[in-house]
């Protein structure tokens, strides 16, 4: 299924760019901007807007803060996760403090998931 674009989204992920948490910007400047294949940050899908996306492996990574640890937040995460999965997207999830603590472990498991879903596809 092709992924609905909601342009109305586009001036809040300018806004969330700017605004990025310091454990964002740490993937975002010291991982994922330098990654093959290329992620693009803040990315409007459907009506959410994915924290990181790769096209090529139709991967949606979240960075989760203390809001998505609450009985509502966690909902409003299932319900957006079932979403993106319509699409045919991954998604994976880290909390704000296996950024801080393992980052090399956050580095490597995301390079790992890329590269299996992308042998994958090469492959099928």
């Amino acid at each position: 299924m092709p992924i609905h674009y909601n342009s109305n989204n586009l001036p809040l992920a300018k806004a969330l760019r700017k605004e990025a948490t310091k454990e964002e910007n740490h993937l975002w400047y010291d991982f994922l901007s330098k990654h093959n294949p290329r992620f693009q940050r803040q990315k409007p899908i459907d009506n959410f807007i994915a924290d990181f996306y790769c096209h090529k492996a139709k991967l949606v990574i979240e960075i989760d803060g203390s809001q998505h640890f609450t009985k509502v937040g966690k909902q409003k995460d299932h319900f957006r996760t079932e979403i993106l999965e319509g699409y045919d997207l991954k998604v994976i999830r880290f909390n704000n403090l296996q950024i801080r603590e393992n980052f090399p472990g956050v580095c490597m498991y995301i390079d790992k998931v890329v590269k299996s879903i992308c042998n994958t596809e090469d492959n099928s």
